[in-house]
């Protein structure tokens, strides 16, 4: 007969470590971490440029702290080099900057996010990092449709900064919400700026789809997100955004296609007629380009950035090789910036074109060195994301849909960054740094380190993609045994 025992044979029982206080409280301030980059303007628009200072340096300095007290492992061979040189050449620059000021200020501002984005990528695995990305985008749509909707009912007049409620008529850029949730206008959320919104709504739209095909729990509330952040996208109706999304789209089906090929040589038939259809759209976009632009409400300059970037070139072509400093963004109160380039009576805070902007500031060396980073990303991305998990001599393992995440936010940072410079700095240079050094220090989704492999959590979405790629499997070899007994006679 069994009897109570005072002296178990076995420890007591403990909560699995991705439940425990410790890893939880990481997985926060993780959330914190990406939220603060996701919607910098919105702490820029609530606490000002002194307030945003002091949140960028108290928790630069919490994450040195947990680094080093947590002991988080990092492999030093295995760091985004190429983007840490970009980095260092920044920082160079300040020797011959034509605006040091500047140049310490917005460096410093890299620097935070280069080694939070590296942080980010050693403290989680790449489910938790998926679900921590996923969890700052619901803060960032649910507040932004929150705000709006405050702003509409109860304050019903356009608000600038701070909250404040002046009288007199003021450039639209200045306002933080216009008001225009129930106009019909375009609206801006939290981060005070419509294509801002858009891009977080086309990323959390991504990230919520990647976190349903994973076989995510409570999906019918992702699929309400996945409704929310549609809304938003477009409802600020930002031209270059729809051009982003629909890039992604096409990236996404070649994913699929290069997922589904049998053999080598299927690949390379996909590669050659993905390349011609890529010259006969880009020859389309080219002549077609009017009315294309047209329906995007754009005009033919693309709502004047021609003109902005012949002024960039014309100041980059002073120094073409090393650049006149490094200045991202251009801070309007610098005087070499002040006044230099005006749209809608406001000074322009950056080139509208991330390789223009680089190669002002930076030289043909820093676009180089840019690149390179990109390129890096690129390469690793795709194999990552149409390559079965490799890592001994089986060759069958299935796919994840965690691995198609990288390739789709790298093309939406490509895309976005020909018509704004905004994948250099905030979220953008942050998911590049991060994205890289993850592919790099983890080149296997739940096959490494204990932290990797994951909780019961993410055995259920492993368990769930196995079930799908073992279905989708069953129904290829299918399909061709069919076809043969209908043709027999």
């Amino acid at each position: 007969m069994a009897a109570l025992s005072s002296h178990p044979v076995a420890p007591a029982p403990t909560a699995p470590a991705r439940a425990s206080t410790r890893h939880l409280l990481l997985r926060a301030y993780c959330i914190l971490l990406l939220f603060i980059a996701l919607a910098t303007t919105f702490w820029f628009n609530l606490l000002g440029a002194v307030g945003l200072a002091i949140l960028l340096g108290a928790t630069t300095t919490v994450t040195l702290v947990i680094w080093i007290v947590g002991r988080i492992p990092l492999g030093w061979r295995r760091l985004p080099w190429f983007a840490l040189a970009y980095v260092a050449w920044a920082a160079a620059s300040i020797i011959w900057s034509s605006w040091r000021d500047a140049t310490a200020i917005t460096w410093a501002a890299l620097a935070i996010t280069t080694l939070q984005g590296v942080f980010l990528a050693v403290a989680l695995s790449w489910r938790g990092l998926v679900r921590a990305i996923a969890s700052a985008l619901k803060w960032v749509m649910g507040l932004s449709i929150l705000f709006e909707l405050w702003v509409s009912l109860v304050v019903q007049a356009p608000i600038l900064p701070n909250f404040l409620l002046w009288s007199g008529q003021h450039e639209a850029e200045l306002y933080w919400s216009r008001n225009n949730l129930l106009d019909g206008g375009r609206i801006q959320g939290i981060v005070g700026n419509a294509h801002l919104l858009a891009i977080a709504a086309l990323v959390a739209i991504i990230v919520f789809a990647v976190r349903i095909a994973s076989g995510a729990s409570r999906r019918p509330a992702l699929y309400g997100w996945i409704a929310l952040s549609a809304f938003l996208l477009w409802r600020a109706n930002s031209a270059t955004v729809w051009v982003t999304g629909a890039a992604v789209l096409v990236v996404f089906a070649t994913v699929w296609l290069m997922r589904r090929a049998q053999d080598p040589g299927a690949r390379t038939r996909a590669y050659a007629g993905f390349a011609a259809v890529g010259v006969v759209g880009v020859g389309a976009l080219l002549v077609l380009r009017e009315p294309i632009l047209a329906a995007l409400g754009k005009s033919d300059d693309f709502t004047g950035r021609t003109e902005i970037w012949q002024a960039v070139l014309a100041r980059a072509a002073e120094h073409p090789v090393i650049g006149s400093g490094y200045s991202t963004p251009w801070l309007p109160w610098v005087p070499q910036f002040d006044g230099w380039i005006v749209v809608n009576g406001l000074t322009v805070f950056h080139a509208h074109n991330m390789w223009l902007d680089v190669l002002m500031q930076l030289g043909i060396i820093g676009v180089v060195l840019l690149a390179l980073a990109l390129l890096s990303l690129l390469w690793r991305a795709w194999f990552f994301a149409v390559d079965r998990p490799r890592f001994d001599l089986v060759a069958t393992r299935p796919y994840s849909a965690v691995a198609v995440l990288p390739t789709l936010l790298a093309t939406v940072l490509l895309v976005q960054g020909l018509m704004e410079s905004r994948p250099l700095m905030e979220w953008g240079w942050m998911f590049i740094v991060m994205l890289v050094c993850k592919l790099k220090q983890t080149p296997l989704v739940d096959v490494g380190p204990r932290e990797e492999r994951g909780s019961p959590h993410s055995r259920r979405e492993r368990q769930a993609e196995a079930r799908a790629a073992a279905a989708a499997s069953a129904t290829a070899v299918a399909a061709p045994a069919s076809d043969a007994a209908a043709r027999r006679p």
